[in-house]
């Protein structure tokens, strides 16, 4: 077996790989509400935040907890719900460090998206627990 393919087997990498594409889902509705949408950069990125969590959230049930998610459309509404529950707490480590580098980091830490990022990071190792023991059940 490969080293991509051991790897691959880790449910910390692959939660980490969605994550990581979740990153410019999250960039770009950040872009787009403080751009284009007239939000101050706060709102912006609770906006942003709760858009990537709904796609990190999809793409956690089909690639890094396949066999532990919900079936059903009532079930998987609240995994859902328990997903974005469970992440705010990882969610507040994030939009709380974005939102302390933003206001009081020098540059070029207080960019948007340099802060984006470092937030994101943060908030990794909570979502990952906290999405394995309390929202990826298995089938209910």
């Amino acid at each position: 077996m490969n080293l991509l393919a051991k790897l691959s087997r880790l449910p910390l990498l692959r939660f980490a790989v969605i994550g990581a594409l979740g990153l410019p889902v999250d960039a770009g509705v950040l872009w787009l509400m403080t751009h284009r949408g007239g939000l101050d950069p706060y709102s912006g990125r609770v906006m942003s935040w709760l858009s990537a969590a709904t796609f990190t959230w999809m793409g956690n049930r089909y690639f890094t907890f396949r066999g532990a998610r919900a079936r059903g459309l009532l079930a998987t509404v609240k995994e859902w719900l328990r997903f974005l529950a469970a992440n705010a707490v990882g969610g507040l480590v994030n939009v709380g460090l974005y939102s302390t580098l933003v206001r009081f980091a020098p540059p070029p830490i207080d960019n948007l998206y340099v802060a984006l990022v470092l937030g994101v990071l943060a908030g990794l190792v909570f979502n990952f627990t906290l999405s394995k023991t309390m929202v990826f059940k298995g089938p209910i």
